[in-house]
């Protein structure tokens, strides 16, 4: 710092009396001392006013699942992604994006109360965005597939995206899973998804109305709630899509997990993966879970089914008659002791075991998704129901309200 001293400042009276004087010498000593403490001041004053300034930009936070809520921020079309965190009282903790309304990662303890990540996806919303996929998302406008894309609603026939084997499979490659929907997080448990689908959008009839509600129980549950409403006569099938790794590590297969299905009954399909209007009964069959059986046990059968759909990627015929609060399906993890009840109002649950995965896709912390390292249990009307009058209904007129719920709790199986 530079410092002048000016006349002014060191302008004195000299006196005779010597005692009574002083020198110009002892005057700048005073002077420089107190701009000394003058310039301490103000470095003091800089260095606080920097470190609230950084105070004020705290450094970006990860979510118990490693998480950055910064990748997965985003435009997509004009709309913006983000990030939403829920916890309960336990600790629990499930990340959504409103890309596609998907479960990111659920965080969940296991038997040592080491929490673990039990659903496959991406660290980044480019990756949901650049391949193709259905991990976690919210399907729609219609879960599952429908015979060569094909519906007829009020006397009038549509023709739908065919993404599968001549088939539409859940909704066409540009369903639900790869809009934005609008987001709201009324409170630290719950994020409340809303989506517009317009009259036509992959062929389907109606501006649907959709809102997708998302609440982290303090039970440990995921308690989904979908609505729809319609200006004209529709079909609507919503469903989640999480895939399922209870041992916390999707290097290892679901093939030890053990699965309960309360059903006497499921959807036998051709080699299309088409339902063929049947339904059979399980018992006799590696189709009969209604006794918790490893997934792995029976799998590859010499069964046609489990050749035609490549393992299991089947829709049974649930027992429990849209009761909510009785169970549906339960799987559990032998390594973590991890067990996840599945409780609907759906008359359906579809069971898909990762056939498809086929170690192309690398995941969060870079793990590569390999052969039945997941398990799906999709809560739904029937496959092809719009074709298959005998079946539980998928239509929706104006003035009704489609309502469906889908329970995912979570617990330790001692």
């Amino acid at each position: 710092m530079l410092v002048v001293f000016t006349e002014k400042m060191i302008s004195i009276k000299h006196k005779k009396n010597k005692n009574n004087s002083l020198k110009i010498s002892d005057l700048i000593k005073i002077q420089t001392m107190k701009i000394n403490k003058l310039c301490w001041l103000m470095a003091i004053v800089a260095i606080v006013g920097c470190t609230n300034k950084q105070k004020e930009v705290p450094e970006e936070t990860t979510t118990l699942s490693g998480l950055k809520r910064s990748n997965f921020q985003t435009i997509v079309d004009g709309d913006s992604t983000d990030l939403y965190v829920l916890k309960n009282a336990n600790g629990i903790e499930v990340c959504v994006t409103n890309y596609g309304g998907r479960i990111v990662s659920v965080m969940v303890p296991d038997k040592d109360g080491t929490m673990q990540d039990v659903v496959l996806g991406f660290d980044s919303i480019q990756d949901y965005i650049n391949i193709p996929n259905n991990f976690g998302a919210t399907i729609g406008r219609y879960g599952n597939r429908i015979a060569h894309g094909k519906i007829t609603v009020a006397g009038v026939e549509y023709q739908l995206p065919q993404n599968n084997y001549g088939h539409t499979l859940h909704g066409g490659d540009e369903g639900f899973d790869t809009k934005v929907f609008k987001a709201a997080q009324p409170d630290s448990q719950t994020v409340v998804l809303s989506y517009l689908s317009p009259d036509g959008e992959a062929g389907f009839p109606g501006n649907l109305n959709v809102k997708v509600t998302m609440k982290l129980t303090d039970d440990n549950a995921i308690d989904i709630g979908y609505e729809a409403e319609t200006d004209k006569e529709t079909v609507v099938n919503l469903t989640n899509h999480s895939y399922f790794n209870l041992s916390g590590n999707p290097a290892n297969t679901i093939l030890d997990h053990v699965l309960m299905l309360n059903a006497d009954s499921y959807t036998p399909i051709d080699s299309t993966f088409m339902t063929t209007g049947e339904i059979e009964k399980v018992e006799g069959t590696p189709m009969d879970f209604r006794t918790p059986t490893p997934v792995g046990a029976r799998i590859d059968s010499d069964f046609e089914q489990l050749k035609f759909g490549k393992g299991y990627d089947h829709n049974w015929v649930l027992n429990t008659q849209g009761d909510v609060s009785q169970l549906a399906a339960a799987v559990y993890c032998p390594q973590t002791n991890i067990r996840l009840e599945v409780y609907t109002t759906e008359p359906g649950l579809q069971v898909y075991t990762g056939n498809f995965l086929d170690g192309t896709i690398k995941g969060k912390k870079g793990i590569i998704y390999n052969h039945r390292t997941a398990i799906c249990l999709e809560t739904q009307k029937y496959p092809d129901s719009p074709n298959k009058p005998e079946w539980p209904s998928p239509y929706l007129k104006p003035g009704e309200k489609y309502t469906s719920r889908c329970v995912y709790k979570f617990s330790i199986q001692n």
